[in-house]
């Protein structure tokens, strides 16, 4: 059973910067995506970034140049380094780890708020 774990949510100034973590437990070796949508009050979720196990990223278009994404040398934790950090940030995110065939597991998803 895949378990995941996010962690270094909280307030911050506009401007400001977060580091969020995510660590995976119970996964297999193979291809994966590992990454982070987020969801604000109202709003459909939205893709923050992803990162497969070849490396290759991709973001958020409002997220692009300010976020990034990285994942440890063993594969089993993610992070989301995020900088310039604006109100419009604010919302739960959620950590993402997905395999082929659909398989998908999520945590239970981090506040993060940026206040003006």
């Amino acid at each position: 059973q895949v378990r995941l774990v996010e962690s270094g949510g909280g307030l911050v100034q506009a401007g400001g910067f977060l580091r969020l973590s995510c660590a995976a437990s119970g996964i297999r070796f193979g291809f994966y995506h590992m990454g982070w949508y987020r969801q604000a009050t109202g709003k459909e979720r939205e893709l923050v970034a992803i990162i497969d196990s070849g490396g290759i990223a991709n973001y958020g278009q409002s997220v692009k140049g300010r976020f990034t994404i990285s994942v440890d040398d063993v594969g089993t934790t993610v992070f989301l380094q995020m900088n310039s950090l604006k109100p419009e940030d604010t919302a739960v995110y959620f950590c993402y780890y997905g395999k082929p065939l659909g398989i998908e597991y999520w945590g239970q998803g981090t506040q993060v708020t940026v206040s003006s």
